[in-house]
């Protein structure tokens, strides 16, 4: 039976993730089910993510503040789970604006949402160039080493730029990371341009509403106010329970709404998870269903799979059923979107990764070790469609695409809720 998502009275947060590697089309989702909302909430992350929308035909592309802020009812908060670069932050604002989006009065920011300094960028870059081949492909934005200081309990948050010592909190910190930097190879870094921007952005943010967000929120929802709750990157870069440690700094998975938010379990309600018709993932670390092959090369060049925040090419591979089982268990997913459906368009056949081979048999279960336990894939494959799929109800879908979407249905115990058939806000298909 389809399911249908209703509002109910009472406390509630509902929470879209990413089922994968992250790049999902979450963005899209979320810009879609805003209407049912009051608010939209970022938990976790930071400027590495990228949550790309298309709306009027204009591409936007936002890496820390919610996809909803396009929706003049929406109020938009980044969560103090989120690491905020007051640079990027006050870029992407500026860039919305010159567009005519109104940003700053819908938009609040956690006093507790950590800072990224430009020290913490030089990190980064230092730290991931002496690994050599061991690389775990970081987007060098300085989020690994923020969250390091976080969990260090050294780390600057946003409420303490309203303090009167905040420049001597900033100064000891650089200091510290300056005595680190000296463990590494000196590297080109323009320091005193880079502080410059960094300053002249956290004047930017005094202006803004910042805000008790764990007092504001639990307000909220007595209202009977309801929250959407917008993940960044995808389960299997969970720290904790991802391809580790390949992965990001922060929890990923549905947990991370409340250590991110401030927000009680019991207020969560539905989790929407987003997975492509496909896989992608950026960077290095193991994944099982890679093409490798000009199936590979053709998926990527008819998704335009390259990453929106550091435009590397996306590796791809065949949807990995063993992987979004996975997900949606850890996830407690309750329904599904369906994302890059059209970029199957032209495949006579389409595989499905079904089993994983292990020493000691086939498993649909995610081993510890990606890289040292699996031994190969098994796949099915499945008619493809060979047209466009634009404009169509689900009725109207070609029978090859219903087959496969009940399959996967089937496979995983969760309903299809949302389709998505083109990367234009109209092309979605909701099964409501």
């Amino acid at each position: 039976m389809p399911f249908i998502l209703f509002i109910h009275p009472g406390m509630a947060v509902d929470v879209l993730l990413g089922l994968q590697w992250g790049d999902e089309g979450k963005g899209k989702i979320v810009d879609f089910l805003a209407d049912r909302y009051q608010l939209v909430c970022r938990f976790q992350g930071g400027p590495n993510a990228g949550h790309t929308l298309w709306i009027d035909g204009k591409k936007t592309v936002l890496h820390t503040i919610p996809s909803g802020i396009f929706h003049a009812h929406l109020t938009n908060v980044i969560g103090n789970g989120v690491v905020i670069d007051p640079t990027t932050l006050m870029k992407e604002i500026t860039t919305l604006e010159s567009f005519g989006n109104e940003v700053r009065s819908r938009l609040k920011i956690a006093k507790k949402a950590h800072l990224i300094l430009p020290t913490h960028k030089m990190l980064d870059m230092a730290s991931e160039a002496s690994k050599g081949e061991a690389k775990i492909g970081s987007t060098l934005r300085g989020i690994g080493p923020c969250y390091m200081d976080k969990t260090g309990r050294n780390g600057l948050r946003i409420g303490d730029i309203l303090s009167a010592d905040f420049e001597k909190k900033y100064t000891a910190l650089k200091e510290k990371h300056l005595h680190l930097l000296n463990l590494y190879p000196a590297f080109d870094f323009d320091i005193k341009a880079e502080e410059e921007k960094w300053f002249a952005a956290i004047e930017q943010i005094r202006t803004l509403d910042l805000i008790d967000a764990e007092y504001y929120l639990s307000e909220c929802l007595k209202k009977g106010q309801h929250i959407l709750a917008e993940g960044a990157q995808g389960i299997m870069l969970d720290i904790d329970f991802g391809t580790y440690p390949f992965v990001t700094s922060s929890n990923t998975i549905t947990s991370g709404v409340c250590s991110g938010l401030g927000v009680p379990p019991q207020s969560i309600r539905e989790v929407i998870g987003v997975t492509k018709a496909y896989c992608t993932r950026v960077g290095s670390g193991p994944f099982p269903s890679e093409l490798l092959d000009d199936n590979g090369e053709k998926i990527r060049m008819a998704g335009n799979e390259f990453g929106s925040t550091t435009g590397r090419p996306r590796r791809c591979g065949w949807l990995d059923l063993p992987q979004l089982k996975y997900a949606a268990m850890i996830t407690g997913t309750t329904h599904l979107a369906i994302t890059k459906l059209d970029v199957l368009n032209a495949f006579e056949e389409i595989s499905v990764a079904e089993k994983y081979k292990l020493d000691t048999g086939d498993t649909d279960q995610v081993p510890f070790d990606l890289i040292d336990d699996i031994r190969g894939v098994t796949h099915t494959t499945h008619a493809g469609w060979m047209r466009e799929l634009a404009s169509e109800t689900y009725d109207e879908l070609p029978s090859a695409v219903k087959k496969y979407l009940l399959y996967l249905e089937e496979k995983l115990g969760l309903p299809i809720t949302y389709i998505s058939t083109g990367p234009g806000r109209e092309e979605l298909i909701v099964r409501e």
